[in-house]
């Protein structure tokens, strides 16, 4: 995962879109907290690479990653999205993406939610590599929604 540029995207689209809407902030707050949590386990703060996370830090993360995607999926995403024709093109473009990356996302939860342990380890280097990379995808496409949704604010407020 491209985890610092990641962290610097959270805080721009805080500055850009920063009190558009409290759901959106409180979102957007959830995904940094999310983000930390990432590079705490995927080693970026470790001072060895032989460390590892415990099973509490892991079970930690997946509560936090459940719960930025229940947020995304039943609150925000259809927050954003309105009957605007644009906007539907561009639900129809996202969407599938979005879901390929909640799949990815329950797949990790699935595997070492209260089962991370030391004999899966290998696994779970290789697992939480590959749950950055979908995140950084996700986020972008997020980004994507909020942008439009902010245009969208905008055009009405000026228009």
């Amino acid at each position: 995962m491209r985890k610092f540029r990641v962290l610097n995207q959270v805080e721009i689209a805080r500055q850009r879109w920063g009190g558009a809407s409290k759901t959106i902030d409180n979102w957007l707050d959830e995904r940094r907290q999310l983000l930390i949590q990432y590079c705490h386990l995927a080693g970026v703060n470790y001072q060895s690479a032989s460390t590892l996370p415990d099973e509490a830090e892991v079970n930690e993360f997946c509560a936090l990653l459940m719960d930025y995607l229940s947020v995304g999926h039943f609150e925000v995403y259809e927050m954003l999205v309105s009957d605007d024709e644009d906007v539907q093109a561009l639900k129809q473009e996202l969407f599938p993406k979005l879901s390929a990356t909640t799949d990815q996302a329950l797949d990790f939860n699935d595997q070492f939610a209260e089962g991370y342990t030391a004999e899966n380890t290998r696994d779970f280097e290789l697992a939480i590599t590959q749950l950055g990379e979908a995140l950084d995808d996700r986020f972008e496409l997020e980004d994507r929604l909020i942008q439009r949704m902010h245009g969208l604010v905008n055009d009405s407020v000026t228009g």
